[in-house]
């Protein structure tokens, strides 16, 4: 056998279906967990306990003395992290494949500022996150009210953006435009709020990891749980969607319920990542592209995205909390100063591109 094979896709049968199987996106998605594992290690010794990695797999085993400084404070915070990220990650894998550019994503799109408004608005409504009348949302509610923020701006963008179809920078400059009013919109809540309610509503914006427990790591665990299977079900008609509406009609894929089911469970992801974090910016929109690359396909794959979405939401966290020690940044500040420049590189090639 010829080492080049060893990497050629193979089918894997599954009753009466058949999906493919890229080796080289498995070695990429075994690779990125073992890197993502290194990285809630390392995140979860930092604190005011400095730990050693001896001692916090002993907290996590419950052999340590460490055990509930991991498994109550740390342990969550870092899965959250991953989690968060994996969902953002996953959530721009199929809006990129959906809008057939790599310059769509959640964030752009108006999934997280739809999120964002509406939780804003509920914590500069009734006060404190977690305390008073809006005590009650410090659980399930805030992951309900985040979703159907997200869920409002994602329909939004879709409507606005369907003109006998979707085309995929009609779709981006449309979401560019209701981002910047959902923008706007919470800007102006934060101005009529009380300042501590504001303060805290910051802070939330930025994206942080800070204070996470498992009321956090519930419901974002919980969608993947339920979303990813059935997005890896609907591969096929991802697969499909990159080509011309005629090609998809040849291959048998209904396009339209196609897209409309896919944008649904990114659209959940987003809203639930959000919810459990904050808008942690960028991660949606590199992770795909970093993942395509890696696994050398024609589009980014789904698994490989939240990998890369979980490493690059731990890596951040894992920055914000050292660079500036003992000040600790919120996650959402460094992924965005990384992400800028990306955006600008994707911009100029978009434009190199177009041009040739």
């Amino acid at each position: 056998m010829k080492p080049a094979s060893l990497l050629a896709p193979r089918a894997v049968r599954v009753g009466g279906a058949s999906f493919p199987l890229r080796p080289r996106a498995v070695a990429v998605t075994l690779a990125g967990l073992a890197v993502l594992a290194l990285l809630m290690a390392l995140n979860m010794r930092i604190g005011d306990l400095p730990l050693s990695l001896a001692e916090v797999i002993g907290g996590i085993t419950g052999d340590g003395t460490t055990n509930f400084v991991i498994m109550e404070l740390r342990l969550p915070r870092a899965l959250t992290g991953a989690l968060v990220g994996a969902a953002l990650g996953m959530s721009g894998a199929i809006t990129q494949a959906i809008a057939r550019n790599p310059l769509a994503s959640p964030d752009i799109l108006g999934v997280t500022g739809g999120a964002s408004v509406t939780v804003v608005a509920v914590m500069v409504a009734t006060g404190s996150m977690y305390g008073g009348a809006s005590g009650v949302l410090a659980g399930v509610g805030v992951p309900v009210v985040a979703l159907a923020g997200g869920l409002v701006g994602g329909l939004a963008v879709y409507l606005l953006a369907w003109r006998g179809g979707l085309d995929g920078y009609r779709l981006v400059l449309v979401g560019i435009g209701v981002s910047a009013v959902f923008t706007n919109l919470k800007f102006w809540l934060l101005t009529i709020g009380d300042v501590n309610d504001s303060t805290r509503a910051m802070t939330w914006i930025s994206g942080s990891l800070h204070g996470r427990g498992w009321e956090h790591v519930a419901p974002v665990g919980l969608a993947l749980a339920v979303l990813v299977p059935a997005a890896l079900l609907g591969t096929r008609s991802l697969g499909a969607l990159r080509f011309d509406d005629e090609t998809i009609v040849g291959l048998g894929v209904r396009s339209d319920l196609a897209r409309t089911l896919m944008i649904l469970a990114a659209v959940l992801l987003a809203g639930v990542a959000t919810a459990s974090a904050g808008p942690i910016a960028f991660v949606a929109l590199a992770s795909p592209q970093i993942a395509l690359r890696l696994a050398g396909m024609a589009q980014p794959p789904l698994l490989v995205s939240a990998v890369v979405g979980g490493v690059l939401a731990t890596g951040a966290d894992l920055i914000a909390r050292t660079l500036f020690s003992p000040v600790e940044l919120p996650a959402g500040v460094v992924t965005a100063v990384l992400g800028a420049p990306y955006l600008i590189y994707l911009l100029i090639r978009a434009r190199r591109e177009a041009r040739t």
